[in-house]
């Protein structure tokens, strides 16, 4: 399997001063990397693991979305319910709900959903957040407990073969190339102050490429 898990989740906010003092001051995520020019911003907030981040765009025009608790029912276009954050333990999951309502935000639960305990509030663009404790472990996959079971469910938890195509003219390493995005300048930028490096591993000579796209913004 290729997918390692989740890089980031990207929303939109009207104001990112605000949205820095909830995930980096009340939350504690850390304020990791970002980019801004020409009234646009997106800027990304770590999670303890290095790897998965939530991440923002603030540009001219942007709003607030309506608020909608996770998991009531909406016949509105939407694809996206909420966000869940996990912590280790009871009193982690009781802290975080102390530390949000000393500051004056509204919280939902604890509430028990069987496998792991629950509360619910909301950041300040309204995107509605989830912080879980999780308390029970699953032995088997999958476990489900519904009326009336998908048969697709009885195929098991793991990839199925058949279903789809199979690659028979996978990409030339000579082609896998990507087109310009607003990423050079700051590549260049974090590179020559000294606040990135390229990642263990990378080979020189794709290092030695991506520096002369960077001189040469066409060339990739």
């Amino acid at each position: 399997m290729n997918l390692q898990g989740i890089n980031h989740l990207a929303f939109i906010t009207d104001d990112m001063v605000k949205t820095i003092r909830f995930y980096r001051d009340l939350l504690g995520l850390k304020l990791s990397t970002g980019i801004g020019h020409e009234g646009y911003r997106h800027y990304f907030f770590q999670f303890p693991d290095g790897v998965t981040h939530v991440a923002f765009f603030e540009y001219d025009g942007a709003s607030v979305m309506n608020r909608k608790f996770p998991g009531d029912r909406t016949s509105l276009p939407l694809g996206f319910d909420h966000v869940s954050f996990s912590v280790d333990s009871r009193e982690d999951l009781f802290g975080l709900k102390d530390r949000l309502e000393v500051a004056g935000l509204e919280v939902e639960g604890a509430v028990d959903h069987g496998l792991f305990w629950s509360i619910y509030f909301y950041d300040p663009n309204n995107i509605p957040l989830e912080a879980t404790w999780q308390f029970m472990d699953v032995l088997k996959y999958p476990a489900m407990s519904e009326d009336d079971p998908l048969d697709i469910v009885n195929e098991g938890c793991d990839a199925q073969p058949g279903h789809w195509p199979a690659v028979k003219n996978p990409t030339a390493e000579s082609d896998m190339c990507a087109e310009s995005g607003n990423g050079h300048p700051m590549r260049e930028h974090f590179l020559a102050q000294g606040l990135a490096r390229f990642s263990s591993g990378v080979s020189r000579d794709f290092q030695n490429s991506l520096l002369s796209s960077d001189t040469d913004p066409n060339k990739i």
